[in-house]
């Protein structure tokens, strides 16, 4: 007889209650599993196809939106791997689950991905032809290739200072979640639309100090996130591109499109800000030399050309 997955946890849930859990564990319980069913349904992974690589991106996509804790964490992997243990011995789905996921499958695209091309025609659009549009491009155009040349979240690109960005060496300091800062590489392209941003900048706010935030709206006031993101869904559009754009793909993309051009899994790690998410380790030493060679290899536009800097 097959199963459907909900009925499966509820199926479970039942069996725990039996075994005398407290309400508070079993709605826990469900709370935790229905949330990976769910993110299995959209990603149109099957239970009986789950694995390591999926447990770790769910988790990822946790840590991302919902900042939960260590504890949390914890909770919501054993919760995982006491339904898919008990699935399995029950015979109710015929799966290999070991404690820590290790399934064998063919790799699989991440949905919504879009590919080089794509990209390029939305960073290389034509500009506007109105002045505001033009100068409202420009800054956007700065925001698109950072997000996408550095793999930044959005937070973080919103709170990027003057004084972070390190135009000789192609460096930008970033604070990320907990406050941890980590410096990365950006590409010629990213650096030629921030140095074409910052004149227009200059027409907005007039001068700035090294606090100073650097992406700001017409009236001189801090960009928002929100903004930010309605702005990159924008120039997709305008590119005559047919996908829902947002930062967090951007930055998907670039993870992706490193990791496929250099295979270096650390240095892109160390890019993103992520701890490895199976051992925990929190890098404590970069060399940045490596980083920036590692970049220059491997994406597709870091190629370091010549730019008038005045």
């Amino acid at each position: 007889m097959q199963y459907g997955a909900m009925q499966l946890l509820s199926m479970w849930i039942k069996d725990r209650k039996i075994q005398n859990q407290s309400e508070h564990t079993l709605d826990a319980y469900f709370r935790d599993v229905s949330n990976f069913i769910d993110f299995c349904y959209a990603k149109q992974i099957e239970l009986t196809e789950v694995e390591a690589s999926d447990l770790r991106e769910y988790i990822a996509f946790r840590v991302e939106n919902d900042q939960l804790t260590t504890s949390s964490l914890q909770r919501h992997l054993t919760s995982i791997r006491q339904f898919m243990k008990w699935a399995k011995e029950g015979h109710y789905l015929e799966i290999n689950v070991a404690d820590d996921f290790q399934l064998k499958r063919q790799a699989r695209p991440l949905p919504g991905m879009i590919d080089i091309e794509t990209v390029n025609q939305i960073m290389d659009q034509p500009e506007p032809e109105k002045p505001l549009e033009k100068q409202l491009w420009i800054r956007d155009k700065a925001i698109l290739e950072l997000l996408y040349s550095s793999g930044l979240r959005l937070a973080e690109i919103q709170g990027l200072a003057i004084k972070d960005i390190d135009f000789n060496r192609h460096l930008l300091r970033i604070t990320g979640k907990g406050n941890k800062t980590r410096i990365v590489p950006f590409g010629s392209k990213a650096r030629e639309s921030l140095i074409a941003w910052l004149k227009i900048y200059r027409i907005w706010q007039g001068e700035f100090n090294p606090e100073s935030l650097v992406f700001i709206t017409q009236r001189g006031t801090s960009i928002t996130p929100r903004q930010i993101e309605n702005r990159v869904k924008y120039q997709a559009l305008r590119a005559g591109v047919n996908v829902d754009l947002h930062p967090h793909l951007l930055r998907h993309c670039f993870a992706s499109h490193m990791l496929s051009n250099s295979g270096d899994l650390r240095a892109v790690q160390e890019m993103l800000g992520h701890s490895n998410l199976t051992t925990t380790q929190i890098y404590t030493h970069v060399d940045f030399d490596q980083l920036a060679q590692v970049y220059d290899r491997a994406h597709p536009r870091a190629s370091r050309a010549k730019v008038n800097d005045e």
